[in-house]
């Protein structure tokens, strides 16, 4: 049902701040609130024990900051650095404290900061209140590739190192383009090199909103920055690196996220969906390759196995078309804990997020939109115009190729390990980087007919779809068809679907249930094709009746054969459909073929066990009549239905539908 609002847990109270969950033990999660509220929560009684760091008699007070920078020590799951204006360190899962720096900050007095220009008197208007206390740490990080080594920013601009866990620091209070005393807001230790951080500044309570973001690769000694062409409006306030690949980086911002793919050289705006807003907070789940972005009062974005990025090159993007490596695909059922799809019956006010896309997801790049002949000449009209000439005028042959020409599109072709064709999607021919995603099913026996504009989703049936494939190896190949003509695109790519919670279930029997489905799906297919025709054939009475009655040569043969062909079609349509006269006066009906087809589909389509003795009875029960049932729906088409039409033509009845008529220049 997606995720809803029993999925999430408070841990603490407070404005939401910085949570820690313990790498091994996730039931224990460190969570804080302003001015360094630190507790510690157990998941499974709900239990908060405080753990806050507290001075000692005649010691000074701390100065927290509202949202105060804390780590579980990346080499020791019980080790935690807590960060006011001085750094504690417990060993025991914050027990016990002790402190491991002197003076983090400047120590400025903020009574002593001019605010709007002036210094202020201690009776102003809520001088100071819900404010940090001035001169404490905003950032903090410790080296993954060397214990001890410990980076701390702070909010009057200064970064603090020591790489022997606080015995020893040096200070560095000047940056290369970042002004003096600006905020430190996220300090990153590289994943790959002991000797490279990443820090980021934010200066805009100066009236300053340019990005600052820099690196260094001597542990600190000396910085450059990596800023590049980042806008220069959206301060930087939250950094991430790749764990695979160093040169991806990732920028949270004022106004949005940014990746680079060469160190920071460049930065490329990640746009699909996200808004414009700010980017607080960045954090990458390894396993799954997935980038999690906090944002300021919008939620968070999932960017699913972001792992493309992490192959894109320079030279990639000047192919007409890349095909990216594809993510095993995991293969179940999905479960539906509310009885239905999505909310199923909850009602809008239940709140619920989208899962991922179930199935394989396929990641595409296109270097130039495929455009249609009249968006091609609309866009030469457009240009002339800014050029100041007149537009080359179409002739009425170009004017009826736009009208009559196919819609260039991409086609999506999965093929199993044998190179038969499973699957083909289409998708829309848009330039950049695209995903589509493939359900692993078969196709649907029957067309899924277009949802009418506007029109809600059936809550009650999920629409025809195919059977699962079953679990292989395929592969994946893309293709654009411009005028009717198929040309490949890229090179394929291959990929695994692996199944998930069916282990029992062994190979032969998978290949079985398979068969049976695809054997259902043909059967099912056809029942729905014979009773298509059935409709259609008693709309064409229905014209032919009254045909009969409008022409003066007709003769009452004619009204008797098509009474005839009606009494047989009411059998066929009982037979495929059940009895409606019956059913319309809720009595009791024996099952109709239709019933018996759909009834095994439908029993199946939560369940990847192989069929029960019951299904393939009804199969065959369904078959076996079927048989003779659509032997004598063809004859009454193709033969008693289509002598009388001949019949109606020869007499100059009105033309009825689906007949061709007959016509002569005499």
């Amino acid at each position: 049902s997606g995720i809803t609002n029993s999925d999430w847990f408070v841990t603490n109270g407070g404005d939401g701040f910085r949570t820690q969950v313990d790498p091994e033990d996730p039931n224990t999660i460190y969570s804080e609130s302003q001015y360094g509220g630190l507790i510690r929560f157990d998941r499974r009684t709900g239990e908060r024990m405080g753990i806050q760091p507290e001075v000692g008699r005649n010691e000074d007070p701390l100065r927290w900051n509202w949202d105060s920078p804390f780590i579980i020590s990346p080499h020791s799951r019980t080790r935690l650095y807590f960060a006011s204006n001085k750094l504690f360190r417990s060993d025991n899962r914050g027990d016990g404290w002790r402190t491991v720096s002197g003076e983090l900050s400047r120590a400025i007095d903020r009574n002593r900061l001019p605010v709007m220009g002036k210094i202020w008197g201690v009776d102003a208007v809520a001088k100071n209140a819900s404010t940090s206390f001035y001169g404490n740490a905003t950032a903090l990080a410790e080296s993954p590739k060397k214990e001890g080594l410990i980076y701390v920013g702070s909010d009057d601009g200064l970064i603090q190192i020591t790489e022997n866990g606080g015995e020893n620091w040096r200070k560095t209070e000047k940056f290369p383009g970042v002004p003096d005393m600006t905020y430190v807001t996220r300090i990153l230790a590289s994943n790959h090199d002991a000797n490279t951080v990443y820090a980021s500044f934010d200066n805009h309570k100066n009236a300053d909103f340019a990005p600052y973001i820099l690196k260094s690769t001597d542990a600190g000694k000396t910085w450059a920055s990596i800023k590049s062409n980042l806008p220069a409006n959206g301060p930087v306030l939250a950094i991430a690196e790749d764990h695979v690949n160093p040169n991806l980086l990732f920028a949270g911002t004022e106004f949005g996220l940014f990746f680079s793919i060469n160190g920071g050289q460049k930065w490329v705006q990640l746009k699909g969906g996200l808004p414009t807003i700010a980017v607080r907070d960045l954090a990458i789940q390894k396993r799954e390759n997935d980038l999690v972005i906090g944002t300021f009062g919008r939620s968070i974005y999932i960017l699913d196995n972001y792992t493309p990025l992490r192959l894109l090159k320079p030279e990639m993007l000047s192919q007409e078309a890349v095909i990216f490596p594809v993510k095993d695909a995991q293969t179940y059922i999905q479960a539906q804990p509310l009885g239905g799809r999505g909310k199923s019956f909850q009602g809008e006010a239940f709140y619920t997020a989208e899962n991922p896309p179930f199935g394989a997801t396929f990641t595409y790049y296109l270097k130039d939109a495929i455009k249609t002949r009249k968006q091609s000449r609309q866009e030469s009209e457009k240009e002339a115009e800014k050029k100041g000439i007149a537009p080359a005028l179409p002739s009425g042959d170009d004017l009826r190729l736009e009208d009559e020409e196919e819609a260039p599109v991409l086609v999506l072709t999965v093929t199993d390990s044998a190179g038969r064709v499973v699957r083909r999607l289409t998708a829309p021919p848009v330039a950049g980087v695209q995903r589509a995603t493939w359900d692993l099913r078969y196709p649907a026996s029957v067309l899924v007919p277009p949802r009418a504009a506007g029109g809600d989703d059936d809550p009650f049936s999920d629409g025809p779809s195919g059977p699962l494939v079953v679990p292989g190896n395929y592969s994946i190949s893309l293709a654009k068809r411009v005028g009717g003509v198929l040309t490949p695109l890229g090179q394929p790519q291959g990929f695994s679907v692996v199944a998930l919670g069916t282990e029992s279930l062994s190979a032969q029997d998978r290949a079985a249930l398979l068969e049976f489905q695809q054997k259902v799906a043909r059967l099912q297919r056809a029942v729905i094709g014979a009773t298509e025709t059935v409709n259609w054939t008693r709309t064409r009475l229905v014209a032919i009746k009254r045909a009969i009655l409008e022409t003066p040569s007709a003769t009452t043969q004619m009204s008797d054969e098509a009474a005839a062909i009606e009494k047989k079609l009411n059998d066929i349509r009982r037979a495929l459909s059940g009895d409606n006269t019956l059913r319309a006066r809720n009595e009791n009906t024996p099952p109709s073929i239709s019933q018996r087809v759909f009834g095994i589909v439908g029993d199946q389509s939560m369940s990847t066990a192989r069929p029960t003795e019951t299904q393939a009875a009804q199969y065959n029960f369904a078959a076996q009549e079927f048989e003779g049932v659509l032997s004598r729906l063809r004859t009454l088409v193709e033969s008693d239905l289509t002598r009388l039409e001949k019949a109606l033509e020869a007499a100059g009845a009105p033309y009825t539908p689906g007949r061709i008529p007959d016509w002569k220049d005499n």
